[in-house]
């Protein structure tokens, strides 16, 4: 399935589109995308568009003269009256300050596990995915930029309360909900309010994000979820200034909280050349990871294809992804990743205890698990993660 069947630049949310429409469109999207791909785009076929409910935020301070003060992300934006914040999906009505991402995906998809990526989550399931318009990070390289960098009402909504989700999920043979594509920081309530009630159901949940988070709101959503994966997206705060607007240290907060709280997180790297594959950046990862996460974090390296505003870089060579291996794994580090490259041996997870193979991937495929109860066949060594 492909996104874009979901995020029509352009038309408004509460556009008219008939169930036909959708169905025909879920139809497409889903042909030959896994093997449940009928009965995946039936389950959609009863959804109709619609304007999705407006939801007041979950983190905000009321000011006088009707402004707020978002308390969502670090970037703490000051919304007068009638204005949004940064991510364009939050708005001051009256100084009540309302998510409009909510209920109202624009993109939804049935993925394997191992896209978001996740190696050490219930490898080889499928898990359903969705997002929400906007994003609190500008990243020049964005894959999703089409909805990250939209607004709710410019992008084609379908209605999807968070009861509906689960419904969905279970119909579509998804152990596990991931809020992802965009970025799940920016339609929090919705998040929250999906998770509480998909883990009622026994469903996991899973969120993709950049950790460009507040403490307080990220505690909360660890409340209702299983598993985070975070694009790590280099070690140098030039790099999120300059080609991300933002900053480094409150994503190393928010992977430090994720250690503390005891949930279990992935980190991801895309290397782009000449902008944070340096060695010297690499190092600085590493070390930081050994002295703050421990030698056992899952660590995805993955390769850089030209995108939205960085079409002019050449792909990654992949000499690039195994030279920040050897330096990772020079430091200590026990479960690093090369991602995007199909095939490559380094896709599979290896038994830090003895070296034995015990997940066999090629791409988004895993072609055998060998764990027995998340432990190593061979030597009985425990591989950390969320195997069940």
């Amino acid at each position: 399935m492909k996104i874009d069947d979901f995020c029509l630049k352009g038309e408004p949310a509460g556009g008219e589109m008939t169930r036909r429409e959708f169905a025909l469109r879920a139809a497409r999207a889903c042909a030959g995308a896994c093997a449940g791909a009928t009965a995946f785009s039936g389950a959609f076929a009863s959804i109709a568009a619609a304007q999705a409910p407006a939801r007041e935020v979950l983190f905000y301070e009321k000011l006088k003269g009707n402004s707020v003060r978002c308390g969502i992300c670090p970037r703490k934006c000051l919304v007068a009256d009638g204005a949004r914040g940064f991510c364009g999906n939050k708005v001051n009505r009256g100084g009540k300050f309302i998510a409009l991402a909510h209920s109202g995906p624009c993109a939804v998809n049935n993925d394997p596990v191992e896209k978001k990526p996740f190696s050490h989550v219930m490898p080889g399931t499928t898990t359903f995915s969705i997002a929400e318009a906007g994003c609190n990070f500008t990243c020049k390289f964005c894959q999703n930029w089409e909805l990250s960098q939209a607004k709710p009402e410019e992008v084609r909504r379908i209605d999807m309360p968070p009861a509906q989700v689960a419904k969905l999920a279970a119909q579509a043979g998804s152990p596990s909900i991931s809020f992802t594509y965009g970025e799940p920081t920016v339609f929090c309530e919705y998040v929250y309010d999906t998770a509480k009630q998909a883990r009622e159901k026994g469903l996991r949940c899973f969120m993709i994000s950049n950790g460009y988070i507040n403490p307080e709101p990220m505690k909360k959503l660890l409340t209702v979820l299983d598993a985070v994966k975070i694009d790590f997206k280099a070690y140098s705060d030039d790099f999120y200034r300059e080609v991300c607007s933002g900053r480094l240290q409150p994503v190393l907060d928010t992977i430090k909280l994720l250690k503390k709280e005891k949930k279990w997180f992935e980190l991801v790297n895309l290397m782009i050349p000449t902008l944070n594959d340096a060695p010297e950046m690499i190092e600085g990862m590493a070390k930081w990871i050994m002295d703050n996460l421990g030698p056992h974090t899952p660590l995805h390296l993955t390769r850089f294809a030209p995108k939205y505003k960085l079409t002019n870089l050449p792909p990654t060579p992949p000499a690039t992804l195994e030279r920040a291996k050897e330096i990772c794994d020079k430091a200590g580090m026990k479960y690093v990743y090369i991602g995007n490259i199909p095939g490559h041996a380094a896709e599979s997870t290896y038994c830090h205890g003895c070296g034995k193979k015990v997940v066999d991937r090629h791409g988004y495929v895993v072609r055998a698990n060998l764990l027995k109860n998340g432990k190593c066949p061979v030597c009985g060594t425990a591989i950390p993660g969320l195997w069940a």
